[in-house]
């Protein structure tokens, strides 16, 4: 047998497992990672995440990855060097921070990479009637386990499309196994790039004909942070400084929210082949509003995020038991925008729910992304698709592919 086989049947076989899970989300910040120790496997899945880091990216990394990200069309050779230069910078923070930690590669059982999403094109949102369903993330797995030394499971999304998903959101299989509840609703609202949140019924409720689905909602920072760097050539708006300095235009919000993607059933999918520069400026057009000033346009932004994100929650409370008590719970860079979090707040406010942040289930929210995904790997090790049968249009397989080292 080959010897990395049979170290993989040997880390199967383990009560325990450390994991390494790397996420790179729409927003392009950085790196997130997050060591985690995952025992059992299945609804007998724990995690204790170790530790975490986010390594930012430069610029001119960031710039090229812009270069394909959510673009028609793009040059070809853009395409295939990034495949292997992001799978290689992201084997170098890998190394850089287990060093920084004191941790030794040959200590680390698995690698599970998102990769980076430079495509996403679900038929919904394509409307294609030559393409099925289809999501492209690069970062390549065999590059990232060579450069590593470590065993790698990647290209996660491509098992949810083949088995007739759209590949996205995919938290809802390790949000489903770690965080369902015997007596309470769950929303994990997550406000990365897009929105989108995991509902997660009581038990006693998903037995009553309930069931865990996961959803996009719209944008969360993707298009406020698409218009600060371009024209204020910041990353983000930082404490929502400039959308606090400006006034909503109901005109423009109306504009952004005509789309029918608002008015599509949960769950959805999208991204920012949609969500972007080129139709806020179709809506603005719309509008009629000449000339707008920049932090109105920013203070309207999030407007329209907290909107988006408000009335699918609405639409979620709605349909349930009124006597199964639900909590919100936020994670993703979304959280820190203090705005964001005061207009989702008052867009929810007839239902009487708290917004709190994921560390009241005991994970650092930031490291939640990198974590799910290590949990994915663990179950494609040691679990079976058995194990999340049952979620709404949510296939049930086991996702990764796996990349040896030798």
């Amino acid at each position: 047998m080959n010897r990395q086989i049979a170290k993989l049947f040997s880390i199967a076989q383990q009560e325990t497992r450390t994991i390494l899970g790397l996420m790179s989300g729409t927003s392009l910040d950085g790196l997130d990672l997050a060591l985690c120790k995952i025992s059992g496997f299945g609804t007998r899945t724990s995690l204790k995440l170790v530790r975490f880091k986010t390594k930012e990216y430069t610029s001119s990394f960031r710039a090229s990855i812009l270069r394909v990200f959510a673009q028609e069309q793009i040059q070809q050779a853009d395409l295939s060097g990034l495949n292997a230069l992001i799978a290689d910078t992201h084997a170098e923070m890998v190394l850089s921070t287990l060093k920084s930690w004191g941790i030794r590669p040959d200590q680390i059982d698995l690698i599970a990479s998102h990769g980076q999403t430079v495509y996403h094109a679900p038929q919904s949102l394509s409307q294609s009637e030559l393409y099925p369903n289809n999501t492209l993330q690069i970062g390549d797995g065999d590059h990232l386990a060579v450069k590593t030394g470590i065993i790698t499971l990647s290209d996660f999304r491509q098992k949810h499309v083949a088995a007739g998903g759209e590949g996205a959101p995919l938290a809802l299989y390790g949000d489903y196994l770690l965080y369902s509840d015997p007596t309470e609703n769950r929303i994990l609202l997550n406000l990365g790039g897009i929105a989108n949140f995991t509902f997660l019924p009581s038990r006693s409720a998903f037995t009553a004909g309930h069931t865990a689905f996961a959803t996009d909602v719209g944008p969360a920072n993707t298009l406020m942070n698409q218009f600060m760097q371009k024209h204020f050539g910041q990353d983000m708006d930082k404490n929502a400084e400039i959308a606090q300095s400006g006034t909503v235009l109901p005109a423009l919000l109306h504009a952004l929210l005509d789309h029918s993607f608002f008015q599509d059933k949960i769950p959805k999918t999208t991204g920012p082949e949609l969500f972007n520069l080129h139709y806020l400026g179709e809506a603005i057009n719309r509008s009629g509003i000449e000339e707008p000033t920049p932090n109105d346009i920013m203070a309207t932004l999030c407007a329209f995020s907290a909107h988006g994100i408000g009335q699918s929650i609405r639409e979620t409370i709605q349909n349930l038991p009124n006597h199964n008590p639900t909590r919100i719970l936020g994670s993703g860079g979304g959280i820190s925008n203090p705005l964001l979090m005061k207009l989702i707040k008052e867009s929810i406010s007839e239902l009487n729910l708290k917004l709190e942040t994921f560390d009241a289930l005991g994970l650092d929210p930031d490291a939640k992304e990198a974590a799910l995904f290590a949990v994915l790997a663990n179950e494609s090790i040691a679990g079976s698709p058995e194990y999340v049968k049952g979620l709404f249009r949510a296939p049930a397989v086991c996702m990764g592919k796996i990349s040896l080292p030798e």
